[in-house]
C-alpha cells in the first residue's frame, strides 16, 4: 500500500474526530480491537478532547484487560472504564446459569443487554457524540455503515471515521505507526468480543464467524449498533 493513499485516508479521518470534537461532549467507546486502536492513536495522540470509555463486561479476555493497561500507560490517557450493575448479572446468573447465554440467541441478548448495552447507555449519557472503529466490510450488517449519522436510539451524533478502510488499511498503520493491539489478533482473532463468545477463525471463514458462532451466521450484532440511524 502506497503512504500517499493511507495519508489521505487518516486526514479524512481527523477530519471526522475534529467534527466528533465540535459535537462536544463527545466520547470514544472502544473495545480495544484493531480498528479501535488506530482511532485510540490519534485520539489520544490529537484530539485529547475526546473522551475514551470502554465497556468492562466482567468476562473479556485477558488479553484485552492487558492492552487496556499497556495503552493507557503508553500514551498517557485516561479511560473511563462501564460495568455491568452488579444487580443484572447476578439477576441473569441465577434465571439462566453462568453461561446460559450459549442455549438460546434470546438468552444470549439478553445478557448482552446486561452486560453492554445498559453500561453503554450510562458511557452516552449526556453526550453529542458517539465514535465509534465500525467498518463497512466487518459484516454484512454494516455495509450501508455511514461515516456521520444520527443515532434515533441513542438521540446523538454517531461518527464512524473508519467507514469506507478495509482491514489492510488498519493493519498498515498499526504496524507502520507501532500502535499497540490485542494479542489475540495474532492468534487468528480478527474479531475480539467477551471470552466465551469469541473464538480464533480458519482460513477462509469470515472475520465475525468467531463471534457467537454456535448462532446463525446472518446478523452477528449484539444490539451496540442498531440500525436505527440515518446520514
Amino acid at each position: 500500500m502506497h503512504a500517499p493513499a493511507v495519508d489521505a485516508k487518516v486526514d479524512q479521518v481527523r477530519k471526522r474526530l475534529d467534527a466528533a470534537r465540535n459535537h462536544a461532549p463527545a466520547v470514544f467507546a472502544s473495545s480495544f480491537g484493531a480498528e479501535d486502536m488506530v482511532l485510540f492513536d490519534l485520539i489520544a495522540r490529537e484530539f485529547r478532547e475526546i473522551e475514551i470509555a470502554t465497556l468492562d463486561t466482567g468476562r473479556l479476555p485477558p488479553e484485552t484487560y492487558d492492552l487496556i493497561q499497556q495503552a493507557t500507560t503508553a500514551y498517557r490517557c485516561k479511560v473511563r472504564i462501564y460495568s455491568p450493575r452488579h444487580e443484572a448479572v447476578e439477576s441473569f446468573v441465577r434465571i439462566n446459569g453462568i453461561n446460559g447465554f450459549y442455549d438460546s440467541t434470546a438468552q444470549r441478548k439478553d445478557c448482552c443487554e446486561v452486560r453492554k448495552l445498559e453500561p453503554l447507555k450510562r458511557a452516552l449519557a449526556g453526550k453529542r457524540a458517539w465514535v465509534t472503529g465500525l467498518r463497512r466490510d466487518q459484516a454484512v450488517t454494516r455495509q450501508q455503515l455511514d461515516e456521520v449519522a444520527f443515532d434515533t436510539t441513542q438521540g446523538l451524533y454517531k461518527f464512524s471515521p473508519l467507514a469506507q478502510w478495509t482491514e489492510e488499511d488498519v493493519w498498515h498503520y498499526i504496524r507502520s505507526r507501532g500502535v499497540p493491539y490485542n494479542a489475540l489478533h495474532d492468534r487468528g482473532y480478527p474479531s475480539i468480543g467477551c471470552a466465551p463468545c469469541t473464538r480464533a477463525v480458519q482460513p477462509g471463514e469470515d472475520i465475525r464467524a468467531g463471534r457467537w458462532w454456535w448462532e446463525s451466521s446472518a446478523g452477528k450484532e449484539c444490539g451496540l449498533h442498531p440500525q436505527g440511524v440515518k446520514a
